[in-house]
């Protein structure tokens, strides 16, 4: 009788681990990518997420977390079919949430409002924002916006900063203070010198949400850049500064160039040119990052970086394989660097979930270090898959205390960012509290 209850007790064991990493649908049809965020956000016991359809419409969603259920509303309908063009939430200080979103490397950005999250899942109709200034174009003349990345500061009278890449193909930055009714001329805030209009930083960011936004950025895309470094500043009651706190340029002196803020990682033909992949803050708010490096387009190393008593300190945490794009037979891929992904908790600096490639399949699992990214211990997420499962990403406003939740990308195709059919799943992970 011994012998049976221990067989009994293994596999209860193993049917609660089996239901613990169970995987659902938001949906069966959704895309994104990794430079429009928070793609996700918790409010309460809410999850506001959204996506890209595969008819180009733009859709948010919002996941009743103690029921399960969820409702979707088309935010924008056959936008343009296009993985960039994925909303962007953030909740304002009346307790309502704006989703924004662009078009890909048009003119177009987009503002809708939910007003109450809790009883309704509906959208305001999109209004247009043209965050374009005349007087930054006449200084950086290419017209362009693709991506939207807003954080409200709570220290700043609740103003609402909104980032992409628009005047001059560079990272610009605008603001609201009546919670998205109206906004500012952008401007450009990185560029190098003289001006390369076809010279694109890429960049992540973050916030503290009351003080201070982070940023982590390139000097442009590693496809284009033979030594592409890593970079990080932040902001701070109109100044831009280095990790170590000293003054880079206020924010009306602004732009500035990569080479003036932090260096986080410099490229070299060796250990490879880099991609950015997520950033946070640990809890004395300095800067956590996770970026790649890429020896050879056939191997991307996932790497973690952290400032910590003055210095950048980086660790490697794992090969990930290739590109996950499907190359068609005969021709020669055209995103070698679209790794997997990596995403940071914002509440637990040392917990990450990430992608990576295993026998041929992409794969979503969570690592931890208990040493600052020195070691690290994993579990699957996903295994043994049939399809990719990629770009991963842990909703923001997630508290240190609650069950993790990570949602991510599976790819039934994903040739390019406009030829795809995709899901977007999510996983409730107990027990990690």
């Amino acid at each position: 009788m011994q012998k049976w209850n221990c067989v009994l007790i293994l596999l209860l064991i193993h049917s609660a681990l089996v239901a613990q990493y169970q995987a659902e649908y938001l949906t069966d049809d959704g895309a994104w990518c990794w430079f429009s965020d928070p793609r996700a956000i918790k409010v309460e016991d809410y999850i506001i997420t959204g996506w890209v359809k595969a008819n180009g419409t733009v859709e948010a969603l919002k996941l009743d977390l103690k029921s399960g259920k969820f409702q979707e509303d088309d935010l924008y309908y056959r936008l343009e079919k296009d993985d960039h063009n994925n909303p962007a939430f953030t909740l304002t200080e009346g307790g309502k949430i704006l989703a924004m979103y662009t078009r890909h490397s048009v003119k177009d950005l987009f503002i809708n409002q939910l007003d109450h999250y809790r009883s309704d899942s509906t959208y305001s109709r999109p209004e247009f924002i043209h965050p374009i200034s005349d007087s930054e174009l006449l200084e950086f003349p290419r017209e362009t916006v693709t991506y939207a990345n807003p954080y409200r500061l709570k220290a700043e009278n609740n103003r609402i900063y909104c980032f992409g890449r628009w005047t001059g193909f560079k990272p610009n930055i605008m603001w609201s203070d009546d919670n998205g009714k109206s906004w500012s001329d952008s401007k450009v805030f990185i560029t190098n010198h003289p001006f390369d209009p076809n010279n694109r930083p890429y960049v992540k960011y973050s916030s503290d949400g009351n003080s201070r936004i982070h940023f982590v950025f390139t000097d442009g895309h590693p496809r284009v850049e033979p030594t592409n470094s890593v970079y990080y500043a932040y902001y701070e009651k109109g100044h831009f500064y280095k990790a170590d706190g000293n003054l880079i340029t206020r924010l009306d002196k602004s732009p500035f160039e990569p080479k003036d803020a932090s260096v986080v990682y410099t490229s070299n033909e060796k250990d490879g040119r880099a991609w950015i992949a997520d950033i946070g803050q640990d809890q004395n708010d300095q800067p956590v990052l996770l970026y790649t490096r890429s020896p050879t387009e056939e191997n991307h190393e996932y790497w973690y970086a952290r400032y910590h008593n003055g210095n950048w300190q980086s660790y490697k945490i794992c090969d990930s394989g290739k590109w996950f794009p499907q190359t068609p037979e005969g021709e020669v891929e055209r995103e070698l660097h679209y790794f997997g992904g990596m995403t940071l908790h914002p509440s637990k600096e040392n917990v990450i979930y990430l992608s990576r490639q295993i026998d041929g399949v992409f794969e979503i699992e969570r690592w931890e270090t208990g040493d600052g990214g020195k070691t690290w211990t994993s579990e699957p997420i996903t295994k043994d898959s049939s399809l990719d499962n990629v770009r991963p990403y842990i909703p923001r406003g997630l508290e240190a205390d609650e069950d993790e939740i990570v949602l991510w990308m599976e790819n039934e195709k994903y040739i390019h960012y406009t030829d795809y059919d995709t899901g977007i799943k999510y996983s409730v992970i107990k027990g990690k509290k």
